[in-house]
């Protein structure tokens, strides 16, 4: 042990032997030929009509021109990003509010990503656009800032585009790719939060400085106006455009759910007093915080998930009375909000079923938009709160397991009240045949005693003989919420597929804590070493599922990505009795060396720090990587990625399978895509090919005679 300025140095936990570190070579000759074998060996054992027949059903739906073109509204224009089959990378176009509503909107073409792929030699995915405020540019929206990724990771180049010209602009701001956060300050000024070289990124692998860029300056001449330390995630410096209320604001995002928020007052940042896991929103006079945890304020003691509000300029100068806006429940959560011209639109979760509520200050008044259906999903928010005629309009976006998105667009009425019902805008078409299917909400009871929810979907009338072929998914972590959403793709794979005994396919969403259904509380109990309670609840709706009658464990497959991989990891190494399939995507599963790996650190307040050797003693018991075991009877398993994942980082699923096949398990098949990110995918047709190649394996695997 070594010492350091006079202080011991921290213990580190030990680092069980590892034979694949050399997989971690994301890109070296030897790991990417085992990929391309591993490819190889998955597609011989998939390729055939079915699965050809299965990929083209879903290409179907996810580039129908029927979807809902969805938009944004800045100013006059709707602006839309779209794919389909002949633009496989996709537009950016814009129209009229008129014209969207019209069967075939009129488009103007702003930015042809496939055009502009096959003119730079890049295959470039879209990664979104910041327009700068009309206030700058003589009242019309004249520039924007696209981000672009050469391969669908999360390092993206930035570069800025003239929207009347429909071009970048020559010797314009021009960010090369890395994780960058690129924000307008005015017409010709930017904050460049990126790589700048040694010591400028933090070990999360995000910005740890921010700087000012002028326009005609090198990015080495930038001015740095903010930094936070190197083991925080990121900092992030951006400016309010709000008329009347323009200020720069600071964040340091200490970790995940963890940060402070300062103001710019006079060239010195004033910091926004609450508890670091307060999340604190600014809008206009208005000081909006949402407590992780029971947070006390001039003796009072507010719940956590709970919304407060209170004047800005007041709680600067020490006054801490607020007002709550929300206050949770045992059964109700907020999810989110958003501002209207002087409203405050509420997304709420009952029993994980949308309710929507509309607040109004000065006493602050809540009334419930009426008419939420049972067991779907609404979101609500505003259109454009800085509309002088439309700022009270609101979006609000229906959507069920069963049935099609609707987008309606209503108005708050100036006084009391939620006003007259949203007009229906569009509605999505059926992609498949939901008659004779059914949602249904049960509830399983985990190894504590709690009762956990899950929607069932599928045939109205099941034969509860443990015969149908039945897919669970979940994802229990860093408090998102699952809820019910159409999925034409699901539709066509599983819910109208059908096997030789005429048995249709039947789905299942587990909320399971680690998830934020509840709010922060229901997230909370599963974090760190708490971590078991998400996979014991997930178990427990496998096992619930089997005690119903609705399926025998040879008939029940887990699916999930991401969070959710190491989630499905752990049932294939935790419970293997309990599935017959496994598919396991962009996944975490090496849970000991997860923080050196890609982004990993920065989701050291979820899981915990694998470095002490204290809590490396809670992380191991759900590292699936370190539970393979020789000798032990494992489902079928697929375990997909993506090369230019830079987020979760691909190696983790070639190390476990690469163990696993190194063990004797022969019933382990692995698929990375070449390009695509986290999401596996840079297109539709890829988006395609990773849905189909999961459910043909797992589907196929459930029907083994």
């Amino acid at each position: 042990m070594t010492e350091t300025a006079g202080t011991a140095a921290r213990p580190t936990a030990e680092q069980p032997h590892d034979e694949h570190l050399w997989l971690e070579e994301i890109t070296g000759e030897a790991p990417l030929q085992w990929v391309a074998g591993q490819n190889a060996r998955t597609l011989s054992a998939l390729e055939g009509p079915q699965l050809r027949r299965l990929e083209a059903d879903v290409l179907e739906v996810m580039d129908s021109t029927e979807r809902i073109p969805m938009v944004a509204k800045h100013g006059p224009h709707y602006y839309n990003f779209w794919r389909d089959a002949e633009h496989p990378r996709g537009v950016l176009r814009r129209t009229t509010w008129e014209s969207w509503l019209s069967e075939e909107p009129e488009w103007e073409l702003l930015l042809d990503v496939d055009a502009l792929a096959a003119e730079e030699g890049v295959e470039w995915v879209y990664g979104g656009a910041r327009l700068l405020r009309p206030q700058y540019t003589g009242g019309q929206h004249r520039r924007a800032l696209i981000s672009l990724s050469p391969d669908g990771g999360d390092a993206k180049r930035v570069r800025e585009f003239d929207l009347e010209r429909r071009q970048f602009v020559p010797g314009g701001f021009d960010v090369p790719t890395a994780k960058s956060s690129v924000s307008w300050v005015d017409a010709d000024t930017v904050h460049v939060g990126t790589d700048f070289g040694p010591g400028s990124m933090t070990v999360s692998s995000y910005p740890r400085t921010v700087r000012v860029l002028r326009r005609g300056q090198d990015l080495a001449q930038a001015r740095q106006v903010f930094e936070v330390d190197e083991q925080h995630v990121q900092a992030v410096f951006v400016r309010d455009h709000t008329p009347g209320f323009v200020r720069d604001l600071a964040v340091d995002v200490v970790d995940f759910f963890s940060s402070r928020t300062y103001l710019l007052r006079e060239g010195e940042l004033v910091h926004v007093d609450v508890p670091d896991s307060v999340t604190v929103d600014l809008h206009r006079q208005w000081l909006l915080l949402r407590p992780q945890e029971d947070l006390e304020l001039d003796g009072t003691v507010h719940p956590a998930g709970s919304l407060l509000a209170a004047d800005l300029e007041a709680f600067l100068a020490g006054d801490r009375s607020v007002a709550p806006v929300f206050v949770p429940d045992e059964r109700t959560a907020l999810q989110s909000w958003s501002w209207t011209a002087d409203r405050l639109i509420l997304n709420l979760l009952r029993d994980v079923s949308s309710v929507v509520h509309v607040a109004a200050p000065g006493p602050w008044t809540t009334v419930e938009l009426p008419g939420a259906p049972a067991l779907s999903s609404l979101d609500a928010y505003a259109v454009d709160d800085e509309d002088p005629e439309a700022g009270n309009d609101y979006w609000l976006v229906a959507t069920g397991f069963l049935t099609p998105t609707t987008v309606s667009r209503g108005t708050l009425p100036a006084g009391a009240g939620a006003g007259a019902p949203p007009r229906v805008a569009r509605t999505a078409p059926a992609f498949f045949d939901a008659s004779g299917l059914a949602v249904e909400q049960h509830f399983a009871v985990s190894a504590d005693g709690t009762r956990v929810p899950y929607f069932q979907v599928g045939p109205a009338e099941p034969v509860l003989d443990g015969g149908n072929p039945t897919l669970l998914s979940g994802y229990g972590g860093f408090e998102v919420s699952r809820t019910p959403a159409y999925s034409g793709a699901l539709g066509r794979s599983w819910l109208t597929r059908t096997d030789a005994a005429g048995r249709s396919g039947v789905y299942v969403l587990a909320n399971i804590r680690g998830g934020g259904e509840y709010g922060p509380a229901w997230h909370r109990a599963a974090l760190r070493e708490h971590r078991h309670r998400a996979y014991e609840d997930f178990a427990a709706v496998a096992a619930d599922l089997q005690a119903r009658g609705v399926c025998a464990r040879r008939r029940l497959a887990c699916s999930g990505g991401s969070n959710g991989g190491l989630l499905v990891g752990n049932m294939l190494t935790r419970w293997p009795e309990l599935f017959g399939a496994v598919s396991c995507g962009v996944p975490l599963l090496d849970m000991r060396r997860y923080t050196k790996l890609s982004a990993g650190a920065s989701w050291i307040a979820e899981y915990g720090d694998p470095d002490d050797p204290a809590q490396w003693e809670s992380v191991r018991t759900f590292s699936p990587y370190h539970l393979v075991r020789e000798g032990q009877d494992y489902p079928p398993v697929l375990f997909w990625t993506a090369t230019s994942d830079d987020r979760v980082g691909p190696v983790q699923a070639r190390k476990t399978a690469a163990r696993m096949l190194g063990l004797g398990h022969e019933d382990v098949w692995f698929y990375e895509a070449t390009d695509g990110g986290h999401a596996g995918a840079g297109d539709n047709r890829q988006a395609a090919r990773l849905h189909a190649l999961s459910h043909e394996f797992l589907w196929a695997a459930l029907h083994r005679d």
